[in-house]
């Protein structure tokens, strides 16, 4: 087990914390850091942090707008499949819903430790693989550039039907890439009959990003009727 552990940083007397010292909660969640402002996590700085928080804040006031249950209280358990740096879990504080930050495996850098700093819960997963919940455990998913990460790794199919799995019935899944990633991603969800719309970017028609919606159809009543 020793290789997967992550040491914390060494310290010269006991009345030091190995780590740094976090917040209490909830201004922890906001706070910048200690992996990132002792500088251990590369490429990312106090800045970026704040920066990314802002950014996120963005994104979540415009899922307000263009998914009107979100502010409803509608959902409650939720997942981010590429958490990063858990901003997307941090802008959904003032809602009562519990994520669940997934760290793509062989993710660089590795943000779990900071997702945890911030006092949220994280894990490691590799999307070629099942991820180990209960079905429809999650009221709704978030995938900000999943598909493009492993859409030469493996079939986007069975990711897709994995998200179906662990997804409830009117459950809801907010997709973040290309057009042409997405176009792939509603080409199939189409035939799984999810509910999806392509949208733009909260910054306007111009960025090349887009946002998917997709609604997971209860549709299994209308399936039994056919057979009749």
């Amino acid at each position: 087990m020793e290789t997967c552990i992550t040491p914390l940083p060494e310290v010269s007397s006991s009345d030091e914390v190995a780590g740094g010292m976090v917040q209490k909660w909830p201004e922890r969640a906001f706070t910048v850091p200690p992996r990132i402002s002792s500088g251990s996590l590369p490429g990312f700085g106090a800045e970026k942090f704040r920066e990314d928080n802002e950014v996120w804040k963005e994104r979540v006031t415009h899922y307000k707008r263009i998914i009107s249950p979100l502010p409803q209280g509608r959902y409650r358990n939720v997942m981010d499949m590429n958490a990063n740096l858990g901003g997307f879990a941090a802008a959904l504080l003032k809602y009562p819903v519990w994520v669940m930050n997934v760290v793509p495996a062989n993710s660089n850098p590795d943000t779990l430790g900071v997702i945890y700093e911030r006092g949220f819960i994280g894990t490691y997963h590799d999307w070629c693989e099942a991820f180990s919940t209960y079905p429809r455990t999650y009221d709704l998913i978030h995938a900000g550039g999943v598909f493009s990460i492993y859409q030469d790794r493996c079939d986007i199919t069975y990711i897709l039907l994995e998200m179906d799995r662990i997804l409830r019935p009117e459950g809801t899944v907010i997709f973040r890439d290309g057009v042409e990633v997405l176009v792939k991603i509603k080409s199939i969800t189409d035939g799984m009959r999810w509910k999806s719309n392509i949208m733009d970017h909260e910054s306007g028609p111009f960025n090349p990003e887009k946002i998917l919606v997709a609604v997971k159809s209860y549709w299994t009543g209308e399936a039994k009727q056919k057979q009749h």
